[in-house]
């Protein structure tokens, strides 16, 4: 009897150490998996923040509050236009950060009574500065950043023909469709920045998202 009991004693040790060590071993695991996806985290944030950047952020900020433009809407159309690349040039011609045309430099220079060298697009405040400028004239004459965008993209003249034509806005305010397809791209391309920028970059300054 005695030696039965024991035997039960030693099997009954056998069991609780076997469910120690299978204890462990699920500890370990699970940990192990916190620790990878603590890591996985990690990397993804810092990926995000690579291909998002913040730069020139005095430029941004002056002219995000100068000219009442979201500061995150700039980023995104500097990000999607040179990848914050001062030097850029188009196949088209447009120039520096916020890829401006010649035609459309004109008419800011005008419009800000300067008579600035097209050249001077290389310089990062100025291409900031302008390209601030002109995003927030037509914020204020679109009311709505996919049309204001649209319309950096395409000009304000294609713009008001969409919004006059049922097929393709029927508010007259938003465009339902954008009938040229690179335009289309850019448009929602520079939108999803700006959605990872805010998540990134929380501000609540400049003209807000109607």
């Amino acid at each position: 009897m005695n030696h039965l009991i024991a035997r039960l004693k030693i099997k009954r040790s056998d069991e609780f150490m076997a469910f120690k060590t299978k204890s462990k071993i699920i500890g370990i695991i699970l940990a192990a998996g916190l620790i990878i996806l603590t890591l996985g985290f990690i990397a993804q944030s810092a990926m995000t923040k690579y291909l998002y950047p913040i730069r020139y952020e005095q430029y941004v900020e002056k002219y995000s509050q100068e000219y009442n433009v979201p500061e995150n809407l700039i980023y995104a159309v500097i990000r999607t236009e040179s990848s914050f690349k001062s030097d850029a040039v188009s196949n088209v011609g447009a120039v520096g950060l916020t890829q401006i045309m010649p035609d459309a430099f004109e008419w800011i220079n005008n419009k800000l009574g300067e008579d600035k060298a097209f050249e001077s697009l290389y310089n990062e405040e100025t291409s900031i500065r302008y390209g601030a400028f002109l995003l927030g004239y037509l914020l204020d004459e679109f009311e709505n950043p996919e049309a204001a965008l649209a319309a950096y993209h395409a000009g304000r003249g294609n713009v008001n023909k969409w919004l006059n034509d049922k097929a393709y806005s029927k508010d007259g305010i938003h465009l339902d469709t954008i009938p040229i397809s690179d335009t289309a791209h850019y448009v929602r391309k520079v939108m999803r920045s700006v959605n990872i920028y805010n998540k990134l970059n929380p501000i609540s300054d400049g003209k807000d998202d109607k």
